[in-house]
């Protein structure tokens, strides 16, 4: 099947949004199963919407998830060019070969006019259908009209009376009644194509031999479908995929819908750590970046391959327990026949799954190439950070274990690179463990024996905290959360005793002291 030719053909407006990504992705999957090509193609034809720079964030996506394309941007390829923004002049040429073979016609019928008859259909409850009032003028009044610059599309003419029937590959047999279908505009009064014109030139050009799309472009294949027809073009194959829902409704994941999503339970915690990650690394907040771009998994530290092996899953399934799969897998077992009808929902707790069973494949070393990036961000917006030794970097990352669940967890540790002046306490912490009578005096006793342990790991501070909460004839609990806050200024975290091996015995004895200096001073 090596002559297989897949496209994703996205409109370049600033953002790559995660179920689009997921479409490429099944486009992506079918070329590299079956040895074909993928094709990339933009769709900045609405010159008023799209802008140059928007472009960005798109290619950024695809080389994020290393999804290679074989044509394309930056790439070429013999079908170029891949901008539709730069193929005017093909889709002028092929619109005028439709009016001389009597498949289209000028339409000169005023916006308003349109209108009118659009609300009147609606007034009567049946379809819009062209009135066609053009097509009696003569070829003669026709040319006069253009002759003058009288304002005019061209339309499609549907040849009415027809059923347009199409195997899908995911949805089935579909059929469609042409005289109920308008005849669609192909070309606006400055030239530039539509959607359904443009997308049938370009297929067609680029040979194009399967076209694997979201579901709601189904309404707009059997205009495509008879546009091929005229145009004497081969179909496709089609397969319309299931959108991506928001999590927990069953409504397709849309931007728009931001200020709704960040109130919805199974969404809150990803804008939470937006909100509380971004403004640390210098990227804004979730206002700026959030779970709807793809962007901002790169950004908050997911794995490519966590989001590829989720996004594979999303309405196509190897069988009913296979989840964690790695490319390979999911490339030679990809078949389109497996891409299921219903809507497929965006799980931010299976996205967790994904990414907390791959980061734990990691080394050692691989996760602190990962954290690496977030922490020199981190340095240039806080210059407090100033622990960056790359073998302390690995020791704070083994320290964390399973609780590094995304790259940026490591933001969540920033106790461990800050100068001792600059800890910031949980002050309800601070106050609830440091504040009970007798604690701060108990921690001045432990804090002198740490001086002498030796050597200054977790096994011999334990040791020594267990011999001090003996001689004292009190429980552990009466002073390690105490301990915990005052050198980490938090309630919780990696084990106390790791923590304070990791910080060293100087920096443990500076953070008690600051704590102790704190309750003396009256400040908590």
């Amino acid at each position: 099947m090596s002559g297989v030719r897949t496209r994703f053909a996205p409109s370049p407006t600033g953002y790559m949004h995660i179920g689009g990504m997921r479409t490429a992705l099944f486009n992506w999957l079918w070329a590299r199963h079956t040895g074909g090509k993928f094709i990339l193609r933009i769709d900045d034809t609405d010159r008023q919407r799209n802008v140059d720079e928007a472009l960005r964030p798109i290619l950024a996506a695809f080389k994020w998830l290393d999804l290679g394309w074989d044509e394309g941007p930056e790439v070429g390829g013999p079908h170029a060019p891949y901008f539709q923004s730069q193929r005017g002049e093909i889709y002028r040429r092929l619109a005028n070969r439709l009016l001389e073979a009597k498949k289209a016609y000028r339409d000169f019928e005023t916006p308003e006019e349109v209108q009118r008859q659009r609300e009147a259909a609606d007034r009567e409850k049946r379809p819009f259908i062209s009135s066609r009032k053009s097509l009696d003028l003569s070829d003669a009044e026709v040319q006069k009209l253009v002759a003058e610059g009288r304002p005019h599309v061209i339309r499609f003419l549907v040849p009415r009376g027809t059923t347009i029937a199409l195997d899908d590959v995911v949805r089935g047999h579909v059929e469609w009644d042409a005289s109920l279908i308008a005849d669609p505009v192909i070309l606006r009064p400055d030239g530039t194509p539509l959607y359904n014109f443009a997308t049938v030139v370009d297929d067609a050009a680029m040979e194009i031999t399967h076209v694997i799309r979201a579901e709601e472009h189904l309404s707009n294949t059997p205009v495509q479908m008879m546009i091929y027809q005229a145009l004497s073009h081969a179909l496709p194959v089609f397969a319309h995929i299931p959108f991506v829902t928001a999590p927990g409704t069953t409504k397709k994941l849309s931007k728009r819908e931001i200020k709704k999503y960040r109130e919805n339970p199974k969404f809150r915690k990803m804008f939470e750590d937006a909100d509380r990650v971004f403004p640390q690394i210098g990227l804004g907040s979730s206002e700026t970046l959030n779970p709807v771009m793809v962007e901002y998994y790169e950004k908050i530290g997911f794995l490519p391959h966590a989001v590829f092996n989720s996004l594979a899953r999303l309405g196509w399934s190897l069988d009913d327990r296979t989840e964690f799969m790695t490319r390979q897998t999911i490339v030679e077992s990809f078949t389109l026949e497996r891409i299921v009808k219903n809507p497929a929902g965006l799980d931010p707790d299976k996205l967790y799954s994904f990414q907390t069973y791959w980061m734990n494949q990691l080394t050692l070393e691989e996760k602190v190439s990962r954290v690496l990036p977030l922490l020199i961000l981190a340095r240039r917006v806080n210059p407090t950070l100033v622990r960056s030794e790359p073998e302390y970097i690995s020791r704070v990352v083994e320290t964390l274990g399973e609780r590094l669940k995304v790259a940026s967890d490591i933001l969540d540790a920033l106790d461990f690179f800050v100068t001792d002046e600059a800890l910031e306490y949980d002050e309800a912490a601070f106050k609830k463990r440091m504040t009970p009578e007798g604690t701060p005096e108990r921690l001045q006793r432990f804090r002198e024996r740490l001086t002498s342990v030796e050597p200054f790991k977790p096994g011999p501070i334990e040791e020594a905290f267990r011999a001090f909460v003996d001689s004292e004839k009190i429980k552990p609990a009466d002073l390690i959360h105490a301990l915990r806050v005052a050198v980490t200024g938090k309630s919780t975290g990696p084990g106390l005793f790791e923590c304070l091996g990791l910080l060293g015995r100087q920096h443990t004895l500076n953070r008690i002291d600051r704590a102790l200096a704190r309750l003396r001073a009256g400040e908590n």
